[in-house]
């Protein structure tokens, strides 16, 4: 285990939710950044208060085309994707291409700054997985042609693209599979589970379980997963590192859990199951504890607590709105 400070970051992405949260923690630690993302899912009207920073660039540009001329950096974080099933469905060809060319600028920028490369894959690589909990060696179980899948094998591409700079430049890469993660920042119409339940529990609407609810996830604070990526980026690990909160739980456990949080006396309403929505989510943390010394902090109901208070004192309309670009 290594651990280093960086000077200059670049962060594709950084519009986003986890994005714009790693922009934050490597501002307050003294790194200069710059921010690419296309504002497909977002505006910046969502990182208001990273553009008010003196060491913060943002640049409106696509990935999946070449990169403008920039300086050099020694850091390049790659987590430019739609994220979110609602994204990714609506913008199929955006997200493959931001996985495949988006990747490959990303890759050729730090390869050409001699720079550590951050790839955030995600656990989707596993699909609907045959082995839990998922290890690092585990080579999933996708459908390769399904809806989900324009996400799944762009990430899956991604990975094997990053891995084969590696062999082929000796490009310093790490590879991180994020797990679910939630928390303050989240778009309320974004689809995900969390922010659909917060949104639907504060305003006294039913809140919908997809199936009979049985199926589960493992939920990482926003905090605890930057932390993540940061150790990870900071380390001389090159091979995939899961980021994920290894304690499972049933998607109608966590329902009930955001219901009662909430206070609003919610019902629970169950409807179909989504197309090849996995059974069972859940991390072996094994080599991030071992390799990276880290594991996550934050418990269930003091994170699902901040989250929706959060969304309690946001005006939910107008994040709404500012992520649609309206």
């Amino acid at each position: 285990m290594i651990s280093r400070r960086f000077e200059r970051a670049l962060v594709t992405g950084g519009g986003g939710f986890v994005g714009s949260h790693l922009c934050d923690r490597l501002l307050r630690d003294g790194t200069e950044v710059v921010c690419v993302d296309d504002l497909c899912t977002g505006t910046t009207r969502a990182i208001a208060w990273l553009l008010r920073h003196d060491g913060f660039r943002f640049l409106e540009h696509d990935v999946a085309g070449p990169l403008p001329p920039l300086d050099r950096f020694d850091l390049v974080a790659h987590l430019a994707s739609p994220a979110s099933p609602v994204d990714y469905l609506r913008l199929p060809l955006e997200t493959l291409r931001t996985g495949a060319d988006g990747t490959r600028h990303a890759l050729e920028l730090a390869r050409t700054s001699s720079a550590r490369f951050l790839l955030a894959s995600t656990s989707e690589v596993y699909g609907d997985p045959l082995e839990h909990p998922q290890r690092e060696t585990y080579w999933g179980n996708v459908n390769p042609i399904g809806p989900r899948s324009v996400y799944d094998e762009a990430k899956r591409y991604a990975e094997a693209l990053t891995a084969a700079y590696h062999r082929e430049y000796g490009t310093d890469v790490a590879i991180a599979r994020i797990f679910n993660t939630y928390g303050p920042g989240m778009r309320a119409d974004d689809g995900r589970m969390v922010p659909t339940f917060v949104r639907q529990a504060l305003a006294g609407e039913p809140v919908t379980v997809h199936g009979d609810g049985t199926q589960t996830r493992s939920l990482c604070y926003v905090d605890d997963t930057v932390d993540g990526l940061l150790a990870l980026a900071a380390s001389a690990e090159h091979e995939p590192v899961n980021i994920g909160n290894p304690d499972e739980l049933q998607v109608i456990t966590i329902a009930d859990e955001v219901r009662r949080l909430a206070g609003r006396g919610s019902p629970v309403r169950h409807v179909a199951a989504d197309p090849d929505d996995p059974r069972q989510r859940c991390p072996d943390i094994t080599r991030a504890r071992a390799v990276l010394g880290w594991s996550p902090r934050t418990d269930l109901t003091d994170g699902l607590r901040r989250t929706i208070g959060w969304f309690a004192d946001a005006d939910v309309g107008d994040v709404q709105s500012a992520t649609r670009g309206e």
